[in-house]
């Protein structure tokens, strides 16, 4: 990530349009990825991008051009990320090509794929983030408090309740994790 000389954070946080168009410019693409890993749909990805940007056009005056622009960034387009998440119908995608009959080994995995798939989406909004960006991405403790604003130990410990329900969860359905 390119850091933005200060001249610039200084111009965006009194509003200049410029300035926010090469914040936009320098960012896009990490604010993209951050809200993709999220919401797991490059489409909607794409959405709470835009969503995310015009929210940070919007917040200009109350950002603090001596604390960095990029943390402050994916900590807005986290909440519009969660926004999302909220809002949003839950869609899971079909094969291609639905099996007729159960085969043994490929059907049974994709079936746990798909329980599990499930599960995920049934855990709070705030434990499915947490479990998504800690665990699934692989994201470090610090960035995922950060962007969720939270302590790396609310960080861990939304993770543990996070794999404690989806534990739950799957083996109510006959899956042992």
């Amino acid at each position: 990530m390119e850091h933005e000389p200060s001249s610039v954070l200084e111009d965006f946080q009194k509003g200049s349009i410029d300035a926010f168009e090469t914040l936009f410019r320098l960012h896009q693409r990490a604010v993209y990825g951050w809200i993709l890993r999220i919401v797991r749909n490059p489409a909607a990805a794409e959405d709470v991008t835009v969503e995310a940007f015009w929210r940070i056009h919007r917040a200009h005056a109350r950002f603090e051009p001596e604390r960095g622009f990029e943390a402050w960034a994916r900590r807005i387009a986290t909440h519009a990320a969660l926004d999302s998440l909220r809002t949003r119908r839950t869609e899971v995608e079909l094969p291609a090509e639905l099996p007729s009959s159960p085969k043994a080994d490929p059907a049974v995995s994709a079936e746990i794929r798909l329980k599990t798939a499930q599960a995920f989406q049934r855990l709070p909004i705030k434990l499915r983030a947490a479990a998504i960006l800690a665990v699934v991405e692989e994201q470090p403790h610090k960035d995922v408090a950060e962007a969720l604003g939270i302590s790396v130990a609310a960080v861990k410990l939304r993770v543990f309740r996070a794999l404690r329900l989806l534990r739950k969860d799957l083996l109510r359905q006959g899956i042992t994790p």
